[in-house]
């Protein structure tokens, strides 16, 4: 385990050393969830869920053997039925 200082700074900003940031990836602007444990505090990356999210819509669209195309028709298909639902017929006129 590797300690290192780091100091508090105006307004409770901190700097994280280069050879941490280099180490794991860490870029300006990336998020970080700060938990407080009784006193020690423990930093643990926030991973964007857009990116995750996109990622596992395509592998469900290729192990279905859809077109972007025929996923596109099927979500369109789908909001119009969650319209009806929701509005009923007249809400579109």
């Amino acid at each position: 385990m590797n300690t290192t200082t780091i100091q508090v700074r105006d307004r409770g900003v901190i700097t994280l050393p280069a050879d941490l940031r280099e180490k794991y990836g860490i870029d300006n602007g990336d998020i970080f969830r700060l938990v407080d444990l009784e006193g020690v505090f423990v930093l643990t990356p926030m991973v964007p869920m857009v990116p995750e999210l996109a990622n596992e819509i395509e592998k469900i669209r290729l192990e279905a053997g859809l077109s972007i195309e025929e996923l596109l028709l099927g979500l369109r298909e789908q909001r119009e039925r969650y319209y009806q639902e929701k509005h009923g017929d007249d809400a579109a006129a």
